[in-house]
């Protein structure tokens, strides 16, 4: 069988997974062809443009993939919300105690007590 002939069948094979959705690799191809695993060789060159073609199909097979599958997406998107989440929280919390010290301190000016200032230390 001549070369062109066995290209020919490995496109026709690579189109009949394309139209089944089946998953695109060179050995997948061969085997849909008849042929055995590992026959289509990156050492060939008749067969340059049958893998340069398989290659395409397998990305835009795994690009598809990814689009119709929003569920990594979303996850990332939940986590970057809980973060943003927890950090809201943790400055909330910080203001609620200086206004709680801040109104402390009020009340004892309205009392007319002094407020004991604490001194930054010294380094040792």
């Amino acid at each position: 069988m001549s070369a062109k002939v066995k290209v020919d069948k490995y496109f026709a094979a690579l189109q009949r997974l394309k139209d089944r959705g089946a998953p695109i690799n060179n050995d997948a191809v061969a085997l849909e062809a008849g042929s055995g695993r590992g026959s289509i060789k990156k050492s060939r060159p008749a067969y340059t443009d049958l893998i340069a073609a398989i290659e395409s199909a397998a990305k835009e097979q795994a690009d598809a993939k990814t689009v119709s599958d929003p569920l990594p997406a979303l996850r990332q998107e939940i986590a970057l919300l809980k973060s943003r989440f927890d950090s809201v929280l943790e400055r909330e919390l910080c203001l609620l105690h200086e206004v709680y010290s801040l109104r402390e301190e009020n009340r004892q000016l309205k009392m007319g007590r002094p407020i004991a200032v604490p001194r930054p230390r010294k380094p040792r």
